[in-house]
């Protein structure tokens, strides 16, 4: 059992110092190119534009209201 625990913390080191060879840069990590920063994809909140969407259509379908800047605020705000 002693030569098996042996056997298994030599090739637990072994494969640690596999590790750190392959995955060692020496120092030369570099941002992205300029490529690889357009392939990439980031979602953003789907939401945002509604409130946009809202005063240029919804609000002046009435013609009779007119909103004063506290209520412009608050249709902001929610």
């Amino acid at each position: 059992m002693k030569e098996l625990c042996e056997y298994s913390k030599q090739q637990q080191i072994l494969r640690a110092a596999v590790h750190r060879r392959k995955h060692a840069h020496e120092g030369l990590c570099s941002g992205l190119t300029d490529a690889e920063y357009n392939r990439m994809v980031i979602r953003q909140k789907s939401t945002f534009s509604k409130a946009r969407k809202f005063t240029h259509n919804r609000m002046w379908r009435e013609t009779s209201k007119n909103y004063s800047v506290e209520q412009l605020k608050t249709i902001v705000k929610s």
